[in-house]
């Protein structure tokens, strides 16, 4: 068997759910998620309950990273309504500020395009601002970026009228990054009765599954996707099968399996995987370089993706009963081993917040 190492991977877009939400995942389970997919690094997103908007809701995240987190991590600011002026303070301890200006999880979504702009002038030009926007309002935040004279970075892009727009930008000199989720990149609109004939809260995600047409378009445009990003966003089947299911999926475990299989398929080369899980991401939100940290994966190895044997607390997974190529052996991080074979070795507490 011969072993393909990898950099440490990095992850610029989770939900770990602390505070607020940890019967479905928590800094201990979600870390122990991204190491079992190869992922030594993850950026949390502030949708949680409180939201992290300020000194004191931040404060609750990182005393629960610090405790259980096994991999290293950094977190979001929110970007709310009433917080563009105090907001700046905290830039130094996080890795950026995310705004929600479509539908989403959780109460952070920003209607009012004037606090936008309050934001954009605010927030450090260091500092990388994050926007969950959706076909018009990506091409607002486009243009309330280039008005401010700064860059953005466009999460979880999944239509073809997206990244056509977004190439178009960055064509003409914007500052402008991006990234697409695996389920982005590997399922349509049409797989949703596979997840769940009787269940179609199972299918429920933001944005929502595309269409075909619109996934063949973001694999036409690869050269212009800086990032692969999971958007994990874990929660219970029961939530998912219940009245007003929320929406979003687990994708830890895995986005790296899926995607060794389009490099063996050629849609993609082992070298732009790299770039876009590891050199882009580190880029783009200025993270440190992590020491004797490598992943060691088997490009041959055959498996089918169970949940039940999975570390994510939310216990599914969109992709059940897939047959992947390509797995995870080993996750050294810092010199130490910190997963083999299927088993987590990292100890709560051992990942450290790249922005303490």
């Amino acid at each position: 068997m011969s072993l393909l190492r990898l950099p440490g991977l990095v992850d610029p877009h989770v939900h770990l759910r602390e505070p607020g939400a940890t019967h479905k995942e928590d800094f201990d389970s979600g870390t122990a998620a991204a190491l079992a997919g190869g992922f030594t690094l993850v950026l949390a997103m502030p949708n949680t309950q409180p939201p992290l908007t300020d000194h004191d809701s931040l404060g609750l995240a990182k005393e629960a990273a610090r405790l259980k987190a096994r991999c290293d991590y950094g977190l979001f600011l929110g970007a709310g309504a009433d917080n563009a002026a105090t907001a700046p303070e905290l830039a130094g301890r996080t890795c950026g500020l995310k705004m929600y200006l479509d539908q989403t999880y959780g109460p952070l979504r920003l209607d009012d395009m004037s606090i936008w702009q309050q934001h954009f002038r605010a927030w450090p030009p260091t500092s990388p601002i994050v926007a969950h926007a959706e076909s018009r309002s990506l091409a607002a935040v486009i243009l309330q970026a280039a008005l401010a004279g700064r860059s953005v970075h466009l999460a979880h892009v999944s239509l073809r009228e997206e990244i056509l727009l977004i190439r178009a930008a960055k064509e003409r000199g914007l500052p402008v990054t991006c990234e697409v989720a695996p389920h982005h990149l590997f399922l349509t609109g049409d797989d949703i009765p596979r997840l769940g004939q009787d269940h179609p809260g199972r299918g429920e995600v933001r944005p929502r599954l595309a269409s075909p047409d619109d996934v063949q378009a973001l694999w036409d445009n690869l050269e212009v996707i800086d990032c692969f990003a999971t958007d994990h966003a874990p929660h219970t089947l029961a939530e998912k099968d219940g009245p007003q299911p929320p929406p979003g999926f687990p994708g830890l475990e895995t986005a790296l399996g899926l995607l060794l299989g389009a490099v063996r398929q050629r849609r993609l080369t082992l070298d732009a995987l790299i770039a876009r899980m590891y050199t882009n991401p580190r880029r783009i939100f200025s993270l440190p370089e992590q020491p004797e940290t490598f992943v060691e994966v088997d490009p041959d190895a055959a498996w089918e993706v169970r949940a039940a044997e999975m570390h994510s607390r939310c216990g599914w997974t969109p992709f059940e009963g897939m047959r992947l190529t390509g797995r995870v052996r080993r996750v050294n991080l810092r010199g130490r081993l910190a997963f083999e074979d299927g088993r987590v070795l990292s100890d709560p507490g051992i990942g450290q917040d790249v922005w303490a």
